[in-house]
């Protein structure tokens, strides 16, 4: 397939065709199409998309559109009725990114994020070296709605609604089109935005038959700074036909593959901090507290850390198929089908430096001590965090014409897997049988170099036990886990809209749509028994494969094992016995099913809006209904009178929500270069499910009954939305659009993973409930500001360079509902974010060089307990700098290079405290450069 270059205004949007090509843009929103005037062509580099006139009037866009380049992307941002952003093929073909995670980066106000929810939290997630989710507009991943070709997708994550988004590579795509408002035809549950992942059809090309291959390799700088290959390698192909006596059958077919090989560096004081206890105030009272007068983020010192290696692979592929028929001028159905794998294997070596014997000794200042650290206990952990993922979509629809009348049914069914099969952890001690070794009697593990960057202060005696992890002693012979997430979702909708002739009352448009939800979640941990026999070492088990020269090239030059995953998991099943289960409980019976919960989900929407023009105003007045019935079975986990387990059983909840949603859209449009908008709309999230049904646990104390469960009376989060923008394109190839957003938060819900949510425990007497609860209010406000310019009246060969950039400034604050946090930040909500490009296109060349920054945002809540927010973690800002060059030659080969942080920033650094270094975690994932050739024919 080639891509368009072209400047010719007159390709409005590519592939509109009046030929179905799935469901309405935006989710059936229907934007508006004005005229503009044309702009001179430019050479195209292959086979261009086709691209029907545009009508003088005002009309709503009846198929969803598929953009071939930038420019295109321009238009259908203008002459959408709603605020959007669009990526078109040109933009994700020309951007060095890894996934559609990390594209949707290049728009204004998108956050990518490298962690998420449960073993995709904290470093773990981020030692994979790729963005996975995004915030929109301020608001947490799961606070979006996601779609393919229109069609609402699965969810298969185990503790929030959000979608893991590095499933899905750049290449499996055509145009990513994100709505930052919602028209009432679209789902009310998307606070932060609606994303449209959308894939070709046959009629979005020019010509009867055509196709392409691409072959690519990669090559990842950390990996070989560690003596790997780096290599990885990627095969993609499409293909596209015509067929019937009038052309009327179309076909698409298209397939990837892709393998990529990482090896990162990651240090963890953070991570220590939180699992391992290894921090402590410098200026402390005699137990251990903050020193009075001393702000406690500031006064934090490190005690331990983690050092290690996460090395492994990704492999991914999938495709698309799309059959459109054109029965006759009034009748078009399409069927559409999309597949998304991808297998990950982590495997994180560490070194872990962990403090032990702390006491607290005067200083100089009366009543005032310092920690000092009677010894460190060197140790070696091993762990693997594997993925299984897959998303697929069915749809099935039409668009008939009668008359004024549009009606367009359309069925759906998705599921999505998010599973962790097979996590394996094994162990080894230098203190296993003795406590009197590694002396240190210092108050701080680190000193700090530049930037801040931790340096673990180590004695002679640590120095050569880090460097012979093998000989330290077996703790036992592993422990395996194994976490199955999924959700099943199918459903269908019904949209009718009816065009008026004459009179202000341009349409009108009302729908139903029901879905229909299961998901399940299991996890089950298996540990074999310790190993006491004074002699065994983890070189004795067999499992080391190799060694590493340096753990952290150019930091630390620690020689560290490199471990078999394979040895790991066969020495786990040679050893395991009946009764080594141990999830979350005591008996066999209780730790099958504990952490075991299913659900159901089923929606139902209905909708009515008006399109309402006279002269350069465009009304869109809109309301929507949805009902939702939740179902929720969990585990009971109970207690006798005495304390003892008890059996367990299965437990249900049900919650319903009833959510009208008002909508107003006003836009001003003077002429075709320009439109000026206003909206106000309601929308709402509900919450994740294991908020509403988690595992019941019931524990006994001295008589006091504690009941452990979810919370069924959640309230949906809600939101009051107001956007306010203009854009507008000029004579001389620019265009700049300005945006100003408001969302009034209520009922506010965060991310607490697999735990609690602000938990509260009620009750009176001897029987207490602990269940997550709703936070207070919150608002996000923002401004957004895009400018884009070709410079096309240059003489050549200069007219083929141009810039953009875009810029965002936010605003969040939001009340948790605890004591001492009713003034956070959202979460996963820089102040600050922008990108810059400068580009060149001419003669089939293609050069982009550019610059992304996110500020820095707040990521957990409370990171160690504290009760206050002073021990929020952070992330630190990001800046990359990523380079493309492309060359398309006219007999179809197109070549690119893409090299991803060229300047090899650090890809994630979190932090403990806003304003504090000292306990941090730090992931340096390198350089990744992509060689690919593709064949348009």
């Amino acid at each position: 397939m080639g891509i368009d270059k072209g400047f010719n205004k007159k390709c409005l949007v590519a592939a509109l065709c009046a030929v179905l090509g799935g469901t309405a843009f935006a989710q059936d929103a229907a934007p508006a199409v004005s005229s503009t005037s044309a702009k001179p062509p430019a050479k195209a580099a292959a086979d261009s998309q086709s691209t029907p006139a545009k009508p003088d009037k005002a009309v709503q866009m009846k198929a969803l559109s598929v953009v071939a380049n930038r420019y295109d992307a321009t238009n259908m941002r203008m002459d959408a009725i709603n605020t959007v952003d669009v990526l078109s093929a040109a933009d994700l073909q020309h951007t060095a990114v890894h996934n559609v995670a990390e594209a949707l980066g290049l728009m204004s106000g998108v956050n990518v994020t490298t962690t998420g929810s449960g073993y995709f939290g904290g470093i773990d997630g981020a030692a994979r070296g790729e963005g996975m989710f995004t915030s929109v507009r301020g608001l947490p991943s799961e606070y979006n709605v996601n779609l393919v070709n229109g069609s609402n997708v699965a969810q298969g994550m185990p503790y929030s609604r959000s979608v893991q988004l590095s499933l899905l590579p750049p290449s499996g795509l055509q145009t990513i089109v994100l709505n930052k408002t919602s028209t009432a035809d679209m789902d009310g549950d998307a606070i932060g935005g609606t994303i449209d992942f959308r894939t070709p059809s046959a009629f979005d090309f020019k010509k009867d038959f055509s196709g392409s291959v691409t072959a690519s390799g990669r090559v990842e700088s950390r990996a070989r700074d560690y003596g790997g290959s780096g290599l990885g390698s990627g095969l993609a192909a499409e293909l596209q036909g015509k067929f019937g006596a009038e052309k009327q059958f179309g076909v698409y077919v298209s397939g990837y593959y892709d393998y990529r090989n990482i090896a990162n560096s990651e240090i963890g004081a953070a991570e220590s901090a939180s699992n391992d206890g290894s921090w402590a105030f410098l200026h402390a009272t005699a137990d251990g507290q903050n020193a009075a007068g001393y702000d406690p983020a500031h006064n934090l010192t490190s005690l331990g850390t983690n050092v290690g290696i996460a090395s492994g692979f990704e492999r991914r592929y999938g495709g698309n198929i799309s059959f459109d028929w054109n029965v006759d001028p009034t009748l078009k159905a399409y069927a559409r089908m999309t597949y998304a794998y991808a297998l990950t294997e982590q495997n994180t070596t560490y070194s872990q430096l962990l403090p032990q014997d702390v006491t607290y000794v005067p200083t100089a200042t009366p009543g005032v001590y310092t920690p000092n650290i009677g010894r460190i206990a060197n140790r070696f952990w091993y762990e693997t965090n594997p993925e299984r993922a897959d998303l697929a979509t069915i749809q099935l629809g039409a668009d008939k014409t009668a008359g004024g009348w549009t009606i367009s049914p359309n069925v759906f069914w998705s599921i999505g897997r998010n599973d962790r099969p097979n996590h394996v952890e094994i162990d080894g001690r230098e203190d296993k049988y003795s406590q009197d070794n590694f002396a240190y009697n210092q108050s701080s593990l680190m000193s700090y170099g530049g930037h801040g960057f931790p340096y673990p202060q180590l004695t002679p005696g640590l120095l050569n036990s880090v460097n012979n992890l093998q000989n330290m002693y077996a703790n036992d012979y592993g422990e395996v886990t194994d976490i199955r997430s999924g959700q099943k979702r199918g459903g269908a909708k019904l949209d009718l809209r009816y065009d008026f002739e004459n009179g202000p009352l341009q349409s009108i448009k009302f729908g139903v749509k029901y879905s229909d939800s299961s998901r399940e979640f299991t996890d089950r941990d298996y540990s074999t028994a310790g190993i006491n026999d004074g002699t065994t070492t983890l070189n004795d088990l067999g499992i080391i494969k190799g060694y590493y020269n340096q753990i952290f090239p150019g930091k630390f030059d620690w020689t560290t094992p490199q471990i078999s995953r394979s040895a790991v998991a066969g020495l786990i099943a040679d050893h395991l016995q009946p009764g080594d289960l141990d999830t979350c409980s005591q008996l066999d019976y209780n730790n099958f099913n504990c952490d075991t919960m299913r659900g159901t989900e089923a929606v139902t929407a209905a909708y009515a809006m008006a399109t309402f023009q006279s002269g350069p105003w465009e009304v869109i007045p809109g309301v929507r209904f949805e009902h939702t019935s939740i179902r929720n079975t969990f585990w009971t986990t109970p207690q006798d009178a005495d304390g003892n387990e008890i059996p367990g059983y299965f437990s249900n909840n049900h919650t319903i929500y009833n959510e009208p949603l008002g909508s107003l859209f006003i836009n001003f449009r003077p002429d075709g270069n320009i439109v000026y908008r206003g909206a106000i709309w309601q929308s709402y999230t509900r919450p994740a499910f294991v908020q509403l049904g988690g595992g019941s646990q019931i524990n006994v104390s001295d008589g006091v009954t504690t009941i452990t469960t979810g919370n069924p009376n959640l309230k949906p989060i809600k939101a009051t939305n107001v956007d306010l923008g203009a854009e507008w394109t000029t004579e001389n190839g620019g265009y700049v659009s300005l945006s100003s957003y408001y969302k009034k938060l209520r009922n506010y819900i965060y991310d607490s993973g697999g735990g609690q949510a602000d938990p509260n425990t009620s009750g009176v007497g001897t029987v207490l409930t602990k269940t997550p609860t709703n936070g207070g209010d919150g608002r996000v406000v923002g401004l957004e500001a895009t400018y884009r310019q070709k410079f096309q009246n240059l003489p050549e060969p200069f007219d083929g360079l141009g810039f953009s950039v875009n810029a965002t400034r936010q605003n969040s604050k939001v009340d948790l509902g605890r004591d001492g946090f009713e003034n956070e930040r959202l979460q996963s909500a820089p102040q600050r974010m922008a990108n810059a490009e400068l580009f060149y296109e001419k003669y089939g060349f293609s050069a982009n060089l550019s610059y992304h920054y996110t500020g820095s945002y707040l990521s957990t809540y409370d990171f160690l307990n504290q009760g206050s927010p002073w021990d929020d973690l952070w992330i630190r800002p990001i800046r990359r700098v990523d380079l493309h060059l492309g060359y398309a030659m006219s007999n179809g080969l197109q070549f690119d290079l893409q090299v991803s942080n060229l300047t090899k920033q650090y890809s994630y650094w979190s932090h403990i405290g806003r304003n504090s270094l000292a306990n941090s975690d730090i992931v340096d994932a390198g350089r990744t450069t992509l060689l690919t050739v593709k064949y348009n024919f």
